[in-house]
Parts: C-alpha cells; structure tokens; sequence
C-alpha cells in the first residue's frame, strides 16, 4: 500500500510516544520531517526518532510544570494526545487509587495540555490537534467501566473545542477512535486466549488517523470494523452493550490496574 505523507514538515508534539499507537504516530511524523516531541513516563530507547520528555500524566504537578517547556519548542503544526491507561476486571475489584490515575492519565492531561498551549499560543495555525478516544466511545464498556467514561469524556471534550479552536486559533480538532490493537497494553487487559491477530497494527492505525486528520475529518475510526462497530454502537446501543460483556467482561479471570 503507498504511503500517505501528511502535511509538510513542522513540529509536533505526541503524548504516550514510547510505546504502541503513540511509537507509530511519532514515528510516522519523524519519518515526514516533522521534528517531534515525544511525552511518556518511560523511555522511549535510543532508536527512537524523536526528542524524548519524561512526564507522569497522572501527576498534576508534572503536567502543570510541563507546559512551559513544551510551549518553548512550539509552536506544534500536529499535536497527537495519545496516552492513555486501563483498569479492567470487576468495578468493585479495582482500587480507588487507579480509577484516580487512569482519569488522571486520560482525562485530565490532555484537557490541562491543550488549554496550557492554547494559552501560550503553541499551537501553530492550520495546526492540527488529535485526541485519541477509543472506540468504547459508541458503547458501554463492562469490565472497563471508568476507561469507558474517561474515553468518552475526552471524545465529548473535542466536539466542544472544534468550533472555537477553529475560529479562535485556525487549528483543526479531531477525535481518533481506534478498536483494539495488536500492541502490549491491549494484551496485557484482554480476556486470556484473546486472538491478537485480529487486531489493527498499530503502524496501520496511525497511518489511517493522521490521513484522515489531515483531511479535516473530525471523528475518526480508522478501518472498516471500526466503523461498522461505531455505527452499529449509535443504532443499537443495548445489543452491543450485552455483546460487549460477553465477548469481554464474563471472560475476564482476573483484574489488571
């Protein structure tokens, strides 16, 4: 399949970047011309194509004290916010602690990112931005219940920027809502003898979110099953929701947080 370029070479800025969705789409970016910032709490390795800054998403404190040395390297033609954590198993089996972190990790830094570069005019215009929901975000999500709401949270956080950020800034808001991929984070939250193979890889994935992104569409579900999934979430959302528990929540054996 040829390779879409997207849009020419700048900066760009991608959060959860060392490993899975996040490796590909900075990857991809680097592989254009785009020099880019990576943000993760781990290291990304030495290989990697892109300038690495450590962050806990899930510190307050850190996302706060980061906005100004991300704004110095700006202003950012694409920004990809990415990361994200899960908690899967029984509600009740999950501490408090990592329902906090997971919103923290999904939620709150990506809202507190864009608003602080906003601010500091780091966002380039013509820019794009990128929130990566999930595809749980045309469905209920049993067994994943609080990564469900923070997903969606995020998804509806984007329809309410679009407008504004378009007319305020020139910057063109997206909403990416992948399906299950062929990465670590996804095997180590799925049932046990889940079939990766059926999952998108992630290079894939990235190559159908940033295309689509650059041609301004604003919910993305990149590939065919993805979208088939989404529309039939919006028509018959009781089915899918029991659909949901079957194929995932009554196959869960254990809790991962």
């Amino acid at each position: 399949m040829e390779r879409e370029a997207v849009s020419a070479a700048g900066k760009a800025l991608v959060t959860g970047a060392s490993a899975g969705l996040g490796r590909a789409v900075a990857e991809r970016l680097a592989s254009d011309g785009h020099a880019v910032t990576g943000i993760d709490r781990d290291a990304p390795g030495a290989d990697a194509p892109f300038d690495h800054v450590r962050c806990d998403l899930a510190d307050p404190g850190a996302v706060d004290a980061m906005i100004d040395r991300l704004a110095a390297r700006g202003p950012f033609d694409w920004v990809i916010l990415n990361a994200g954590i899960s908690a899967t198993g029984g509600f009740e089996t999950i501490p408090p602690e990592a329902h906090a972190r997971l919103l923290a990790v999904n939620t709150e830094a990506p809202m507190v990112l864009t608003a602080g570069l906003a601010a500091a005019g780091a966002l380039a215009p013509a820019g794009r931005l990128v929130f990566v929901s999930s595809l749980s975000h045309f469905t209920g999500y049993p067994g994943a219940a609080s990564y469900g709401a923070s997903k969606d949270a995020l998804a509806v956080y984007a329809k309410s920027i679009r407008v504004p950020f378009k007319k305020a800034h020139g910057v063109s808001v997206s909403v990416a809502c992948p399906g299950p991929l062929r990465t670590d984070h996804a095997a180590r939250h799925s049932p046990q003898g889940a079939d990766a193979a059926k999952r998108m890889a992630p290079d894939e994935a990235a190559r159908r979110i940033l295309a689509a992104a650059q041609s301004g569409k604003a919910v993305i579900t990149p590939g065919a099953g993805a979208t088939v999934f989404a529309l039939f979430g919006r028509l018959a959302p009781g089915p899918v929701t029991s659909a949901m528990k079957r194929i995932i929540y009554d196959k869960l054996d254990r809790s991962v947080f």
